[in-house]
């Protein structure tokens, strides 16, 4: 989970996320196909064992075990998020291993160096960044995408997965779902109306960003799962 730029808003986000933190893990890990969803996340990182793997706004932990089995206990795998609760979770899911760390910070802001550096428990470069259902709550999607491919660098993995509108021949029941789901977890949950639809803004933000990193990539992986409604795109950064 990323976190908005303003501070009215990021508390609202952070007190929100944090309220439902148990209910997300519960549907991270038991809605059908997002488990295969999460490890072809996983794969598309193209991660080698002793690798260093970054997720970006990684919520309750689901993807983090999938990362670590592709970096093995040699590598290492860095959780960002930005609300407590959400990350006391992932540390639970993760205290097995000792090559796994959550970190507290902003997906758009967050604590790696420009030499690649995450902190003095991992060093070395990062080699891919994975980022899954974050830059559609983002102000500046684009921005946040050529920041994680200048990170990488040349050589270096991203990989994004979203969900948004489904284009296919059934889309409409599939669409009509997904909007009330977006509707529901959008804080706060208490408006009935909006002045502009959240799941064309959402839409909007998602092809953007996914556009941006093809855009940015040598060799891309460009996928569809569950109805056509969650977009998986990966790219080694040219």
């Amino acid at each position: 989970m990323a976190t908005p730029h303003t501070p009215a808003a990021t508390e609202t986000a952070q007190e929100f996320y944090g309220r439902w933190a148990r209910l997300y893990d519960l549907i991270a890990r038991r809605t059908p196909g997002i488990p295969r969803l999460r490890e072809r996340a996983a794969a598309a990182c193209r991660l080698d064992r002793g690798d260093t793997v970054v997720e970006m706004g990684c919520g309750t932990g689901a993807n983090l075990p999938y990362l670590r089995d592709r970096v093995g206990p040699e590598g290492a795998v860095v959780g960002i998020d930005f609300t407590r609760p959400v990350l006391d979770r992932a540390r639970e899911v993760t205290a097995a291993y000792d090559n796994v760390h959550v970190v507290r910070g902003d997906a758009t802001r967050p604590p790696i160096g420009r030499d690649g550096e995450v902190s003095d428990d991992v060093p070395g470069d990062v080699d891919a960044i994975l980022a899954t259902f974050v830059v559609g709550m983002l102000d500046d999607p684009t921005g946040a995408v050529d920041d994680w491919c200048d990170f990488v660098g040349p050589g270096g993995h991203v990989v994004l997965a979203n969900a948004a509108s489904s284009a296919e021949w059934y889309a409409p029941p599939v669409n009509a779902t997904f909007r009330g789901i977006v509707v529901l977890s959008t804080p706060p949950t208490t408006k009935l109306r909006y002045e502009n639809d959240p799941t064309r803004r959402l839409d909007e933000k998602i092809g953007d960003a996914h556009a941006r990193l093809r855009e940015r990539s040598d060799a891309i992986a460009d996928e569809r799962h569950v109805f056509g409604v969650v977009r998986l795109t990966g790219g080694r950064i040219g």
